[in-house]
């Protein structure tokens, strides 16, 4: 049985090791009384965040099971089950919820270690709705734990992330805003030389706003989590984005 991760999966799992460090660490920084300060996330408390990514971790592994065992186990029985554990979570003490959130990692990590090449190409269900294939596992992982370390306002920074994490979530956000065609229509030009293009809501304008920047700034504007440091053309803010999950 070969269990060697597919190069997709293994560029995504030396990822998810090196954001996992980054939000455990900026999880650890924070005191009881931090964690019930707002977050980055409207509604949201830092405690809430920190919740939401330990119980992630468990969602995960579900389908880690799926793939290895055939058998369909859901992310969540329900979407009101996802907001009631978070909410429970976010109740905890902070040396619970760093609890969770590091022995997930650890679990996570040991099951997807398990899987060998049947089951790294199974398909399985995200909360979303989206069928994947389990090598996408541990890039859905790493996305959550990169951007909600940013969310806990503890000095990690989209420009703190790996090289090609940044890339990665442009890649992956271009391609659900496109599919959603909530937006206005926009190309993307990043300073490294790529671009994109997300198609507009009907009507569509004579021609598509252009936002230029790096693509840390870029990521962040795409997440919903400020436009700083891009350019448009025509001189104008660039537009808020509506939710992308």
């Amino acid at each position: 049985m070969n269990t060697t991760p597919p190069e997709l999966a293994q560029r995504s799992l030396d990822w998810m090791q090196q954001c996992t460090t980054l939000f455990v660490d900026a999880m650890a920084v924070l005191s009881d009384l931090e964690l019930r300060a707002s977050s980055e996330l409207p509604g949201w408390s830092k405690a809430h965040v920190v919740a939401h990514v330990g119980f992630n971790a468990r969602a995960l592994q579900r389908l880690v099971r799926w793939a290895r065992t055939g058998e369909r186990h859901p992310m969540y029985a329900s979407p009101a089950q996802r907001e009631a554990e978070i909410a429970e979570g976010a109740t905890w003490s902070g040396d619970r919820l760093r609890s969770l959130v590091r022995r997930g990692a650890v679990d996570l990590a040991t099951g997807l270690e398990s899987l060998d090449d049947s089951a790294w190409r199974a398909e399985v269900v995200t909360a979303q709705g989206r069928t994947v294939r389990a090598d996408q596992i541990p890039w859905l992982r790493t996305r959550e734990v990169s951007v909600h370390a940013i969310d806990l306002s503890s000095g990690v920074t989209f420009r703190l992330l790996p090289e090609g994490v940044c890339e990665a979530i442009v890649d992956d956000v271009v391609v659900r805003r496109a599919g959603l065609r909530r937006d206005p229509w926009l190309t993307l030009l990043s300073s490294n030389g790529r671009s994109w293009t997300i198609p507009g809501a009907d009507p569509e304008p004579d021609e598509p706003a252009v936002v230029t920047g790096d693509l840390a700034d870029l990521a962040r504007w795409l997440t919903g989590r400020g436009a700083g440091g891009l350019v448009t053309s025509n001189g104008d803010t660039p537009p808020v984005l509506t939710p992308w999950l």
